[in-house]
């Protein structure tokens, strides 16, 4: 990537796990990192202030698409275009089918899968002008392995991926490309109701002996947006320590 050019990338929910590992890791790498959630946090707060004008956040409901397009005009008319995206915003219901409500069926819908493709729909406008682009979707290994208890959520995950693989055809011609990173277990808020035996038994279970850390998972989405990564695209990356080989 030459010096000159200027990298803008948007994180969806960013204040807090993953997401702010993201924005983090992309910050140090020379992005212009815009991001947003529905609350900011304190460690967000500090990476704002330690980021000197690279970083920027707006509190926006991610199924809102009109608060979404907005905040995409401030981030194009504060770092120019667009030319990564980095779909990370997403929650969880857990429980047999049968036990989980609609609403939070529905939920999870919008907020995991419906709010991406909207998202990525906004920036691609922007990355075609540009002639180039990179778009990382963060799906999850439940969306390619069966585990008991997150049925609706492994399909939003698995929407995802198949979202990933198409869309890198549809534009590969425009020079945009897309994947999916697919992480573990890992012990941040989204596996909170996970107990520490349930904790053990993965562990066990993983031939590296360990859950993924944040940085394990941001390293991957650092190389996919970077051009080190310029001829994948299109793939689901697994980083998981080898629980799913």
């Amino acid at each position: 990537m030459e010096a000159s050019k200027k990298r803008t990338v948007v994180v969806s929910g960013g204040s807090k796990g993953l997401g702010l590992g993201i924005c983090a890791k992309l910050l140090t790498e020379g992005y212009s990192v815009a991001t947003f959630s529905r609350k900011s946090s304190p460690p967000l707060e500090r990476l704002l202030g330690e980021a000197g004008g690279k970083a920027y956040w707006e509190p926006v409901d991610v199924t809102d698409t009109l608060q979404l397009s907005l905040f995409l005009q401030n981030v194009k008319q504060r770092y120019g275009l667009v030319g990564y995206l980095v779909n990370n915003a997403g929650i969880a219901a857990d429980g047999l089918l049968t036990m989980v409500k609609g609403q939070d069926i529905s939920r999870m819908l919008r907020v995991n899968l419906e709010s991406a493709i909207a998202l990525t729909q906004m920036c691609l406008k922007q990355m075609i002008v540009g002639r180039s682009g990179a778009i990382v979707n963060v799906s999850s290994i439940l969306g390619l392995r069966g585990y008991k208890g997150v049925s609706a959520y492994s399909a939003t995950k698995a929407a995802l991926d198949g979202f990933s693989r198409s869309l890198a055809k549809e534009y590969g011609s425009f020079g945009i490309r897309v994947n999916s990173v697919a992480p573990g277990f890992m012990d941040t808020e989204m596996t909170s109701d996970l107990t520490d035996k349930q904790k053990e038994r993965i562990t066990r279970q993983t031939p590296l002996g360990r859950l993924p850390a944040i940085e394990d998972v941001t390293s991957v989405v650092k190389f996919l947006l970077s051009d080190e990564a310029r001829f994948v695209s299109g793939q689901v990356i697994v980083v998981d320590g080898g629980l799913t080989a």
